[in-house]
């Protein structure tokens, strides 16, 4: 193809090209079509790209228009599931649709958003799920399943995220009969890995494509040897959630829900159940001590710490496993089922194992060698891994986290040997890629960096309200507010204050509660709920922890004020953090410069990135934290953001709101142009 790939792509985006002719009110702007052009040069040359495209950049129609042009096999993974659903009924229908390209598509996700004829047809039996709520819902899924095509149940009406049901009608790696379901010929999760082999382009989200580049056999990896080009968006969450599907462990819920499945499958066994009640109390009971140890302890901390409490409790755990093993090795024969409960017994038993007694592949927490020959990387021995446990309101999980990730990472993208893209409005810092390249081990990678078109120093003014005491005082979260309240004044609410941790949110919440804004606080209703209220109420005030900092978009005037409590480091006491810096030291690094700095700004870029989303927008962003004017790495944090004129005088940030949302303007709805 050569150049040709990149003159087809830059015609597509002409004035007189297809995109304008076939897509309505769509509009060419040069950052979308430079990027364009470096995707379109990447997939000719087989390469790799990093390209930063500030928002309002237009990214997506840019990489879709190359790959679909070149009529290569191509995955294109997304951050979301929501994501995931906009970009292949939305925009891809239309730039398919504009460019005239018959290319078969597909769309695939995680088993476990697809239903499970076969655990939905036992869970209408349990005796849990016998109540009318619960008991409806099931039949309306029943008659649903009949006239699905494809058993996504983003497409079911009535089933709330974390609804009970979710995981009785959905299946598992660990819980799926695999072709000895009774159900195999119709199992939708098959009907969607079959319909993307057969497609030329296939939308994932970056969970499943991690899954299946760790081995998790979600049932997509025999797709991923075969494409030519890959495309990730929102790629600055790919180098956390490698570290989480690369690693391992166990849960209280896996153990729980082997309890549970396991007495299910004794209905059509006879005498299955009596051998089985036993150990299952037994290891029920088991999972309940061990709970009871932990609750004294951190919500997070090390295997070590861990273990000098609960490795009596743990040895108890492991014995009733192993019974249960025992149990159902006696029944297994018995039905397809017990079988499969058999094996998830010994798996989970060997992952119990592994985290209670250090070996040479799994060393301790204080006997690991951080020495690293930088000039060897590539060829380096696996980084070791961190062991650690994490406390929920009923629950425990035992991690198992690497350290670094690169190496798979690296390893996958070389047998490929296809082309891949990397973006995101946020992956450099200070305009480098450094921190980025050396997470996910890429090799010279070509680099863009391509700013927001939005005029910044025209739409958007950056607020540091002065004489905040330092973020550690134990008066600064009512100072803060303080601070923050004639801003909201003068901009009648519509704002999203974002908070480093839910303790400043709930302090934030009691200052704020009587003030004249309706509050929605993250916590009190889903997600979801709460910016339909939030945009509903039009001069709503919304508080939001680590989930709102990124994925949310406001249109109209319902946001005009962007809030950020303090520079987002992370917590300290974090086991993962602390053996990363810890890493970071050992190998002659600057733990403060080289990960928190790094990893702070590009989280705060998340955050500044929910205020100005159009041409027509106009906003304030208010960064509260002193640090940024007192301390030297402060600059680092302000010249990552976009550049907006800066003040410490409330009197301008009045002057500006009226200015930019006079009261005739209110209500005034503005488009989203982030396509």
């Amino acid at each position: 193809m050569g150049v040709d790939l990149a003159d087809r792509t830059a015609e597509a985006f002409a004035p007189d090209g297809p995109l304008i002719a076939g897509i309505e009110g769509f509009a060419v702007r040069d950052g979308q079509r430079q990027l364009a052009r470096a995707v379109a040069q990447t997939i000719d040359a087989g390469e790799s790209l990093i390209a930063e495209a500030g928002t309002g950049t237009g990214k997506t129609f840019a990489y879709l228009v190359p790959v679909l042009l070149s009529g290569q096999r191509a995955i294109i993974s997304t951050g979301t599931r929501a994501l995931q659903d906009q970009l292949y009924h939305r925009d891809l229908p239309r730039v398919r649709g504009a460019l005239g390209v018959g290319l078969k598509t597909a769309l695939l996700k995680g088993r476990s958003n697809y239903l499970c004829r076969y655990r939905t047809d036992r869970a209408r039996s349990e005796s849990r799920f016998a109540g009318h709520l619960h008991a409806g819902t099931l039949h309306r899924l029943s008659a649903w399943s009949g006239q699905t095509r494809s058993g996504d149940l983003a497409e079911f009406e009535g089933l709330p995220e974390d609804s009970p049901l979710w995981p009785a009608i959905t299946s598992t790696v660990e819980n799926c009969l695999g072709s000895e379901c009774p159900f195999w010929d119709d199992c939708f999760v098959v009907q969607a890995r079959a319909r993307a082999q057969a497609a030329d382009l296939v939308v994932v989200n970056h969970h499943l494509l991690l899954a299946d580049l760790a081995l998790k056999q979600e049932g997509f990896g025999e797709i991923l040897p075969g494409a030519a080009v890959f495309i990730l968006d929102e790629a600055h969450q790919l180098p956390e959630l490698a570290a989480q599907f690369f690693g391992d462990g166990l849960s209280a819920r896996q153990i729980t829900d082997l309890c549970r499945e396991a007495l299910a499958e004794c209905a059509d066994v006879p005498g299955a159940l009596a051998t089985l009640q036993g150990p299952v109390a037994a290891l029920e009971q088991a999972i309940r001590e061990v709970r009871l140890e932990l609750d004294p302890l951190p919500a997070r901390g090390s295997r070590k710490l861990a273990l000098a409490r609960t490795e009596p409790v743990l040895g108890s755990l492991n014995e009733a496993l192993s019974a249960l093993g025992e149990a159902l090795a006696g029944v297994a024969e018995t039905s397809p089922g017990l079988a499969l409960c058999c094996d998830r017994a010994t798996d989970l038993r060997r992952r119990l194992s592994v985290w209670r007694i250090p070996t040479d592949a799994a060393p301790d927490d204080d006997a690991i060698d951080f020495d690293i020959d930088i000039d060897t990387a590539a060829d380096r021995a696996p980084a070791p891994d961190v062991f650690w446990y994490e406390l929920g309101a009923r629950g425990f999980v035992l991690h198992r986290t690497p350290l670094d990730v690169s190496g798979p990472l690296r390893q996958f993208r070389e047998r490929s040997r296809a082309a891949w893209v990397f973006t995101s409005a946020t992956l450099s810092v200070a305009d480098r890629f450094d921190h980025f390249i050396e997470r996910l081990g890429l090799d010279a990678p070509k680099t863009l960096l391509q700013p927001s078109p939005f005029d910044w120093p025209e739409q958007a003014v950056c607020y540091l309200p002065p004489a905040l005491p330092e973020p550690n005082a134990a008066n600064y979260t009512r100072a803060m507010i303080a601070a923050v309240r004639p801003v909201l004044r003068a901009s009648g609410g519509r704002a999203f204050l974002l908070f480093t941790s839910h303790r400043a949110l709930r302090e934030a919440a009691e200052e704020l509660a009587d003030d004249e804004w309706p509050l929605f606080v993250q916590g009190r209703a889903p997600r979801h709920l709460l910016l339909e209220q939030f945009r509903a109420s039009g001069n709503g005030v919304l508080l939001g922890a680590a989930s709102f900092w990124e994925g949310v978009d406001v249109a109209g005037d319902a946001l005009t004020v962007v809030v950020i409590d303090r520079l987002p480091f992370a917590a300290p006491g974090d086991p993962v953090l602390e053996a990363r810096l810890d890493a970071v030291i050992r190998a002659g690094g600057n733990a403060f410069r080289d990960e928190q700095i790094p990893t702070a700004v590009l989280a705060l870029k998340q955050g500044v990135g929910r205020l100005i989303r159009s041409d027509t927008d106009r906003g304030v962003l208010v960064l509260c934290d002193p640090r940024l004017i007192g301390k030297p790495y402060g600059r680092m944090f302000l010249s990552s953001i976009p550049p907006m004129p800066r003040t410490r005088d409330i009197e301008t940030i009045r002057s500006f709101l009226l200015r930019a949302n006079p009261p005739s303007m209110a209500g005034t709805a503005r488009q989203e142009s982030d396509r």
